[in-house]
């Protein structure tokens, strides 16, 4: 059988070429081809890896904005609780209901603070913990460049 990309006209020549008595254009063209074929499949594996790790850096960016938006309200109730207590301190010495107040907001500012700060941490754990690199692309040009030099 004649492959047009090879140029064999006869089956006796389509078995030389098999059995490693094919030309050097014919074998360049080739190894050409093949290259040519592992720089697209590793392209495409590489695009799909990005997809993944962009979707992952994108829920743990979300969920720190999450968490900052957390920590944020807890900071602004905190201050306003500390704003409360200072000026009923300098008011008064014993404790009146503004007093109470302000204890109430410090209370929940730093509910709020520690649960926003739980919450970064633990999402900046998650991310730090996600390789730089594509794992697999990384794997595949290697076994690429050993495949490559054994070509060659």
């Amino acid at each position: 059988m004649a492959t047009p990309k090879q140029g064999l006209t006869t089956p006796e020549e389509a078995a030389m070429a098999r059995n490693g008595a094919e030309s050097l254009p014919g074998l360049l063209s080739r190894l050409g081809d093949d290259v040519m074929q592992l720089i697209n499949s590793q392209l495409a594996l590489f695009k799909v890896e990005l997809k993944e790790e962009a979707s992952t850096y994108a829920r743990g960016a979300a969920g720190i904005a999450v968490g900052g938006v957390v920590t944020i309200i807890g900071f602004a109730l905190l201050n306003v609780a500390i704003a409360f207590a200072v000026s009923t301190l300098f008011a008064k010495a014993n404790f009146s209901q503004p007093a109470s107040y302000a204890l109430g907001f410090v209370v929940t500012g730093l509910f709020y603070l520690i649960v926003g700060g739980i919450v970064v941490l633990v999402m900046k754990n998650r991310l730090a913990k996600q390789p730089v690199m594509p794992p697999r692309t990384v794997e595949e040009l290697r076994k690429d460049k050993q495949w490559l030099k054994s070509e060659l």
